[in-house]
């Protein structure tokens, strides 16, 4: 029995685009990979931009439809009891925190890889350490030693153990940055200032420094995130002090106010500003 050329064709025709299908999802997978994970992780802050404007009475977490959307939060983003005084002390604790980890980490940074000294390998795993053990359990020793320790010198459970505490897992990021970048420089270029007359200071502060800036202020920018959305840590060392992740914690219960939305859209919006603007000030600079 003869098949005729459309049964033929048919299966040739099925397979045919099927095997087109198959070749269109492998060369757009990881686009579609990525965006998949993109629409995951803003998710989140696509709800707490909602319900910025949400005219809520009592509680922030179900949507009310009357009166909404409104700008109320917007215009008077202190609206909520207590909100701004704990962003002002979680500004002023991440710009501490930052400022000192930033001097100390670089520092430490320089030593680990321009110099060498008794005990650089042990310095070099002991700066992980912060950053591999759980923030609970940090917490936790953090509370032990300022209770136990500090208290004999008058220092109390507030804003300073939150800053100390800070600085100390901030150093281990500064590090890790800093030490990268200046890993990845190229040695002859100080070489060639030598040759040229320059000392080590002009060295210093006319190739090098230069150079490793852009990692210093990325680092910077870690920095300041990590300790402006601490909680875990923050929390167990605080006392009696509020930041502005412990506000929006205590919250939780009654509702989020729509202005600590506000207040965490607006710092998502400063973040992805500075972002973009470190890009297009090191794209111009490739140019």
């Amino acid at each position: 029995m003869r098949m005729t050329s459309a049964a033929i064709s048919a299966p040739r025709a099925g397979v045919s685009r099927g095997r087109r299908i198959k070749n269109w999802f492998a060369d757009h997978f990881a686009i579609l990979a990525a965006i998949l994970v993109l629409i995951y992780l803003f998710v989140p802050v696509a709800y707490t931009f909602v319900f910025s404007f949400n005219n809520y009475r009592k509680s922030n977490i179900t949507w009310v439809s009357e009166g909404s959307p409104t700008l109320k939060h917007w215009q008077n983003p202190c609206g909520a009891p207590g909100v701004c005084d704990a962003l002002v002390t979680s500004l002023k604790v991440g710009a501490i925190a930052t400022l000192a980890a930033t001097v100390l980490g670089t520092m430490l940074a320089f030593a680990l890889v321009r110099h060498v000294w008794r005990g650089r390998a042990a310095a070099s795993t002991l700066v992980f350490i912060p950053m591999a053990t759980p923030e609970i359990v940090l917490g936790a020793s953090l509370l032990t030693i300022f209770v136990q320790g500090f208290s004999r010198f008058g220092l109390d459970l507030g804003f300073w153990t939150i800053t100390i505490a800070h600085i100390m897992f901030c150093i281990s990021f500064v590090v890790v940055t800093v030490k990268a970048r200046l890993q990845s420089l190229d040695p002859r270029l100080e070489e060639a200032a030598a040759d040229l007359y320059a000392g080590p200071a002009a060295s210093f502060w006319r190739v090098t420094f230069p150079l490793v800036l852009p990692g210093i202020v990325g680092a910077a920018l870690l920095s300041f995130s990590l300790s402006f959305d601490d909680f875990i840590i923050t929390n167990f060392v605080s006392g009696d002090e509020t930041t502005f992740p412990k506000f929006v914690y205590v919250s939780y219960l009654r509702g989020i106010p729509a202005q600590a939305n506000v207040i965490g859209f607006s710092m998502f919006l400063i973040a992805v500003i500075l972002v973009i603007l470190g890009q297009t000030i090191s794209s111009r600079r490739k140019s």
